[in-house]
């Protein structure tokens, strides 16, 4: 069962500004990004589901979380259909990520009072997504065309909708084009969180790069305020 609630989660994502996303190589791996993440100030991660053992991994992580993060916001990510999202909300997924806008995920989601941020790559899949229930929606695939240019002409007439592109190049350059562009929030993965720094038993070097971006991105929203 979630331990934070649906707006608690929402509201938590929105503040920080960034979801760090990664695919955990094991479980000692995957508790180095969490800790890194939490000293650095980034309370909401996703953990995609795309290695062979990611569910038991998550399973152990989240088993963890009430002594060892108490504060953090753990979430399942790359989840196409409802049976899956079952299976990690049941593990105690605090919100759901998708490539894809699944209607039965989006009812499952809204039935258990569980954030679902479906993958959209249109106006059209963006609306429905929201009539759905949808509070935040992912912008994806955001590299396949100019994604501050259509989150600008998007929210022009669809000022209250809340995107957050993923996949994003972890630079200060880009940082501030998505933010100025108006984004509510930004999933950020491989280019923040590389294996190797996944890998090294001192996240020290992760923790530092992981709070050097929330900086930029704090730094970004006062400049474009």
């Amino acid at each position: 069962m979630a331990r934070f609630d649906r707006l608690t989660v929402l509201g938590t994502m929105l503040e920080v500004g960034a979801v760090p996303t990664f695919t955990p190589l094991d479980i000692a791996g995957a508790r180095r990004v969490v800790e890194a993440c939490r000293d650095a100030g980034a309370r909401v991660v996703e953990i995609t589901n795309r290695g062979a053992g990611t569910y038991e991994v998550f399973r152990e992580l989240l088993a963890l979380a009430p002594t060892e993060y108490p504060g953090m916001i753990l979430g399942a990510g790359t989840i196409y259909d409802a049976p899956t999202a079952a299976l990690f909300i049941a593990a105690g997924a605090e919100f759901v990520v998708s490539p894809v806008l699944n209607p039965d995920v989006a009812r499952l989601c809204n039935r258990r009072r569980i954030p679902y941020l479906p993958g959209c790559g249109s106006a059209t899949e963006i609306s429905e997504a929201e009539e759905l229930g949808a509070e935040i929606v992912k912008l994806f695939p955001a590299a396949a065309f100019d994604g501050p240019a259509f989150v600008r002409g998007l929210l022009g007439p669809s000022p209250r909708t809340r995107i957050m592109p993923t996949n994003v190049e972890a630079t200060r350059a880009a940082t501030e084009a998505w933010i100025h562009a108006g984004v509510a929030c930004l999933g950020v993965g491989p280019s923040l969180i590389t294996d190797a720094l996944q890998a090294d038993p001192d996240p020290a070097a992760l923790t530092a790069r992981i709070r050097s971006y929330l900086e930029w991105i704090r730094g970004a929203r006062r400049l474009f305020a």
